[in-house]
């Protein structure tokens, strides 16, 4: 495998991708989506083989969870793209427009970044929604997932490259590294003279290798200790719902819930009312000093070690502790990557607005759950990846992420004065 004969043909398909129409960009979606329904039972196959293969390898069942496809999800991943479909195609409008004093138009048009490399781990609708997304925005992509979803990627792809051909757009649009060979990724990350962007999906392990290794741009998206702070002034009955629903909807999502943190004054109360919903889910607790003696009636209870409250778990863990005020819930972020996904249960504005603007997250929510962050809930369709940095893009990186824009100055034969 020849990254470099992969630059070259990802370098011309986003030229072909940047003139495409629209409406031929739709016609390759739609028809992955129907490739995606048609091949079903090949596309399950080859994931049960994915299954196998984890559970034989010791992968914990959080991770065969982000692994795992069935009907259900897959007829999900096929909505998403469809949904795709409907939204509006960023390239070619104008962010602002203006006339300069010596009458020329001067605007501010997007247009596709180029060529994105994508290096994410065990979730093989990944896949489809970096696909279906570099597509509509006339993105070229190189993929490299995890070895854990090996068998599933190659079948996607093959959907993808089929529906491409059918829509008369090169196959080497969306291509995928089938060897999962560190030192390849090594050399993509090096690949600049094709490759535009680079989005690490995963742990922080693989942000942080990213970050030292690549001479592309990277976003860094997935990574971030979620929480979720009870004030003591919040519906505590209410807050029961929205609290577990963070925790426990889909644990090895990257917006599950990490730590809860607690009003002091309100600690012994609410953690009572908790202590039966955590058994009733299996929650593993890892509770602070103060928090321990306040959760006895807890079925798997320990102290919290050092780094706990740095992990995030995509599991059935999760970390309480209990502070003074929104302030020492804030230092608490602070100390802890608090990065992606926190939330605040509240009835006073001034602690609301304090933690809106304290939050040095991606996504902050007021008596809301921190799931919510999520490009199909935000509207923008699937997501390439929630950035976690403050620039080029921040949170659920939808079609307007994935372009950049140009100057485009239109007059009357004007030469500068």
């Amino acid at each position: 495998m020849s990254l470099q004969q992969m630059g070259r043909a990802a370098k011309d398909a986003a030229y072909a991708l940047a003139t495409a129409p629209t409406a031929q960009k739709n016609k390759a979606l739609a028809v992955i989506a129907d490739e995606l329904e048609a091949n079903a039972a090949t596309i399950l196959a080859a994931n049960a083989k994915d299954i196998d293969a984890g559970r034989e390898a010791g992968l914990p069942d959080a991770m065969l969870d982000r692994l795992l496809l069935n009907e259900a999800r897959l007829a999900g991943i096929a909505a998403d793209v469809r949904n795709v479909i409907s939204l509006s195609d960023p390239v070619g409008s104008e962010i602002d427009c203006k006339v300069l004093e010596n009458g020329m138009t001067l605007s501010r048009r997007r247009e596709p970044i180029g060529v994105i490399g994508v290096i994410y781990e065990a979730r093989p609708n990944v896949t489809i929604d970096i696909a279906s997304l570099c597509l509509k925005t006339g993105n070229a992509s190189i993929l490299r997932g995890g070895r854990e979803t090996f068998h599933s990627n190659v079948e996607l792809v093959k959907v993808i490259q089929t529906a491409l051909e059918k829509a008369d757009l090169p196959a080497a649009s969306v291509q995928y590294i089938e060897k999962p060979d560190r030192e390849l990724v090594g050399e993509l990350l090096r690949l600049d003279e094709y490759v535009d962007m680079i989005i690490p999906r995963g742990g922080a392990g693989l942000h942080k290798m990213c970050k030292e290794n690549s001479t592309i741009p990277v976003i860094i998206g997935g990574f971030g200790i979620s929480h979720l702070f009870v004030d003591k002034t919040a519906d505590l009955e209410r807050s029961l719902d929205v609290i577990i629903n963070s925790k426990v909807q889909r644990p090895s999502a990257c917006n599950a819930l990490d730590t809860l943190l607690v009003h002091e004054a309100v600690a012994a109360e609410v953690l009572q009312k908790l202590t039966p919903l955590f058994n009733d889910n299996k929650l593993k607790i890892v509770a602070d000093k103060a928090s321990l003696p306040l959760l006895g009636g807890v079925a798997y209870l320990q102290e919290v070690a050092e780094g706990d409250f740095d992990t995030e778990w995509l599991s059935y863990t999760l970390g309480v502790a209990v502070v003074a005020d929104v302030h020492a819930a804030l230092k608490h972020m602070r100390d802890h990557n608090a990065s992606h996904s926190d939330a605040i249960l509240t009835n006073d504005l001034a602690a609301a607005e304090a933690f809106i603007n304290g939050a040095g997250s991606a996504a902050v929510y007021v008596n809301a759950s921190t799931r919510f962050t999520d490009g199909a809930q935000f509207g923008l369709g699937a997501e390439v990846a929630v950035s976690t940095q403050k620039l080029h893009a921040r949170g659920p990186m939808g079609l307007e992420e994935l372009t950049t824009y140009k100057w485009v100055g239109k007059a009357d034969y004007l030469p500068r004065a």
